[in-house]
């Protein structure tokens, strides 16, 4: 008989774990405590993002994610978009670091500097009369993360031995069994995939590990007469924000002047991007605000914030917001990538992605399962 494994949790990180283990032999039940996935795996932009992993072991699980990612949407007939991104200067700083980039990247990555002039044929929101050029990787992809992450478990238990179980709250944990509202119910390996709910099972780990961060995000209504917004949009505060731009030896300079420029920005984690999804609706974010400061509550001057800075680079049909929105994701206090450690015999955690959850899940996971098998 197929040993059993269970998960708790169906976002993002859970669907990959359940996939990598029915591939590698075992029977999975995935128990989910509500009645779809409704935390940081579809809150979020629904990017697939290799721009902003470090060359080497990070980057390499990235395009395997995508390359998943890409696969399971052509077998669903989900929307997939291949678009890119453009991360567009506004100074002569901003454009260093990103000539240094390209230098230090263009051996391995689609990566190129286009100037101003150029930009027209790659998106048409550019306002010409701030951005001097940008940074344009053909890496990056876009998917519907709130609909396929809701979508993919009816895929997933068409084709492998996957059983889901939705509003179904697990109340206890020890090796090999775990309390399903009150009920006991056996495994040979036990998965917990659970983003911040993590705190629920074991919350000296959590405590000790980890860092809840809030983000804050909104989404436009559709632009008129089907306008295309091109690449996903990113502008030069981005630069700070992701470790894969540390290549350039300018970034210091960068990051002190940003910081000059920009301090309510940096205060609250602000970076601004933006991308369109299927419907033509624009997609804005986010902010990164951590522990204490990570209030229940939204801040219109933090939108506000988010707003200004989009507005400076390019130019929308539409501004107008139909939804706003808050996330939350655990974020390791150590700076690794991606926590993957057996708590108690038999009882896994894994977490930790730290908002690269839909752009390293699947490849990191695979990986690290690979050893596991009934």
């Amino acid at each position: 008989m197929p040993s059993r494994a269970i998960v708790i949790g169906a976002g993002v990180v859970g669907l990959a774990t359940a996939r990598s283990l029915a591939e590698n032999g075992f029977q999975v039940d995935v128990y989910e405590r509500s009645a779809a996935a409704k935390g940081a795996s579809i809150r979020n932009f629904g990017m697939i993002w290799p721009i902003g992993q470090r060359s080497g072991i990070q980057y390499e699980r990235a395009m395997r994610t995508k390359a998943i990612w890409k696969e399971i949407c052509s077998e669903m007939g989900a929307w997939f978009d291949e678009n890119g991104s453009l991360h567009l200067a506004q100074t002569e700083e901003e454009e260093q670091v990103m000539h240094e980039v390209v230098e230090k990247f263009s051996s391995e990555r689609p990566i190129f500097w286009v100037d101003r002039v150029h930009l027209d044929k790659l998106s048409p929101a550019i306002n010409k009369n701030t951005v001097r050029g940008a940074l344009w990787c053909k890496d990056e992809a876009l998917l519907e993360s709130r609909k396929i992450i809701r979508d993919l478990p009816i895929f997933l238990k068409e084709r492998y031995p996957i059983q889901f179980y939705f509003h179904r709250s697990i109340t206890g944990i020890i090796q090999g069994k775990v309390w399903v509202d009150n009920k006991a119910m056996e495994a040979d390996l036990i998965f917990i995939c659970s983003g911040v709910d993590f705190s629920n099972f074991f919350p000296e780990e959590y405590l000790r590990n980890f860092t809840t961060c809030k983000l804050q995000m909104m989404r436009t209504f559709s632009q008129p007469n089907h306008w295309k917004l091109g690449p996903s949009i990113c502008g030069g505060l981005s630069l700070a924000h992701y470790l894969s731009f540390e290549v350039a030896p300018s970034l210091p300079f960068l990051k002190d002047q940003l910081a000059k420029k920009y301090p309510d920005y940096l205060k609250y984690g602000i970076h601004v991007m933006a991308c369109q999804n299927h419907l033509d609706e624009i997609t804005i974010g986010d902010s990164h605000e951590y522990d204490m400061l990570a209030e229940p509550f939204n801040s219109v001057s933090i939108q506000q914030l988010i707003l200004n800075y989009l507005e400076q680079i390019v130019h929308l049909p539409d501004w107008r917001i139909q939804q706003t929105w808050s996330g939350y994701y655990a974020k390791l206090r150590n700076g690794q990538t991606e926590y993957f450690k057996e708590i108690e015999p038999g009882i896994w955690a894994i977490n930790g992605f730290g908002g690269a959850g839909m752009t390293l899940s699947f490849g990191t996971i695979e990986e690290l399962c690979q050893g596991m098998r009934p």
